[in-house]
């Protein structure tokens, strides 16, 4: 029986490499010395065909040059990789009709053009038919919040409003396959929400295969049901986010505002981290739920405020491994803070 691309993985890789060179100036002032930077290093996995997958790892870990890739932006220095079936580097064009791509730091809309003139270009450009793409387009602009904007130019759009605009565009024409490189970067919590839920109603409906990239933990934990770890161009882990959280060993954090400064706080499943005043800190595994910590916290103390603080990816990574160049930052990120009054 002959294997399809579907029953091996709609994203295939095999061993896949990306060396760059690059120049440096040497030991004498006239003289530049080549060397090479390993960016993947031996990448092996497959995606299922609407599968959603969390692709993390530390800046420079080898993310974002694995999505160029994938979508034939670069050429792998070795090794083999398919994306429905199609060699991307090859048939880049013909991919292109397959796949969508939301780059978070680079916008593809049309900057003094409205709204909604780029979403009519992307129309000429895919050769969507008529009625796909008024079918398309209305939803995305129902779900995403988009009907106000359609006729204000992209240069005058907020980041979170850009970015909306960006997913839209790169759905108009259905492609098989999501890639998202930091999709929520910037964003406000509003805009966040409003994007995890298109792309969750977008999977559920759709059946979308989504690669996303991210460094904020909520929208792995919000999307996707596998993780794959990067770390120096290598595929350091692969599975569930609760079993990347155990072998880490990290922690969340709960912060709790008392009415007045008290001893330190004792609850089953925290430890106490420290105090300032009457605010306190207490550490609990980053795999367990809140809500009994915060039952307990709100049953025997007096509370005036408390706030979970998620872990930060590049910790969690650093616990995992070791420390490492590149690896590291704080052990919070108050970006990811939730409130819970």
């Amino acid at each position: 029986m002959t294997t399809t691309h579907d029953d091996a993985g709609l994203i295939q890789l095999e061993d896949v490499e990306k060396v760059f060179e690059v120049r440096r100036r040497g030991k004498s002032r006239w003289k530049r010395e080549k060397r090479q930077v390993r960016a993947v290093d031996g990448i092996t996995f497959s995606v299922a065909r609407g599968e959603v997958v969390g692709y993390i790892g530390p800046n420079g870990a080898g993310k974002s040059t694995t999505i160029k890739m994938l979508t034939g932006i670069l050429t792998p220095s070795g090794g083999r990789l398919r994306v429905a079936g199609i060699d991307p580097a090859r048939e880049r064009t013909r991919l292109a009709r397959r796949i969508g791509v939301v780059f978070g730091q680079r916008t593809t809309l049309w900057w003094d053009l409205p709204l909604i003139d780029s979403y009519r270009l992307v129309h000429r450009m895919y050769r969507i038919p008529d009625a796909r793409y008024r079918e398309n387009l209305e939803r995305c602009v129902d779900l995403l919040e988009l009907g106000a904007l359609l006729d204000v130019p992209v240069r005058q759009l907020s980041l979170g409003q850009r970015m909306r605009g960006d997913i839209a565009a790169a759905l108009l024409h259905d492609p098989e396959v999501l890639y998202l490189d930091e999709p929520t970067i910037g964003l406000d919590v509003v805009s966040k929400t409003r994007v995890r839920a298109f792309l969750r109603e977008l999977n559920a409906e759709r059946g979308t295969t989504v690669l996303l990239t991210t460094h904020d933990l909520t929208d792995i934990e919000q999307l996707c049901g596998r993780v794959m770890v990067i770390d120096h161009g290598r595929l350091v882990y692969d599975g569930g986010l609760a079993g990347l959280h155990e072998a880490g060993g990290s922690e969340r954090q709960l912060v709790v505002d008392l009415e007045r400064e008290l001893p330190p706080i004792e609850v089953p499943g925290a430890r106490f981290v420290r105090a300032e005043g009457p605010r306190q800190w207490l550490a609990f595994p980053a795999s367990a739920s809140a809500a009994p910590v915060v039952a307990a916290v709100a049953e025997r103390y007096p509370l005036l405020d408390l706030s979970v603080r998620e872990p930060d990816i590049e910790t969690v990574i650093a616990k995992m491994y070791g420390s490492s160049p590149g690896v590291g930052g704080p052990g919070t990120r108050e970006a990811g803070e939730k409130s819970l009054r």
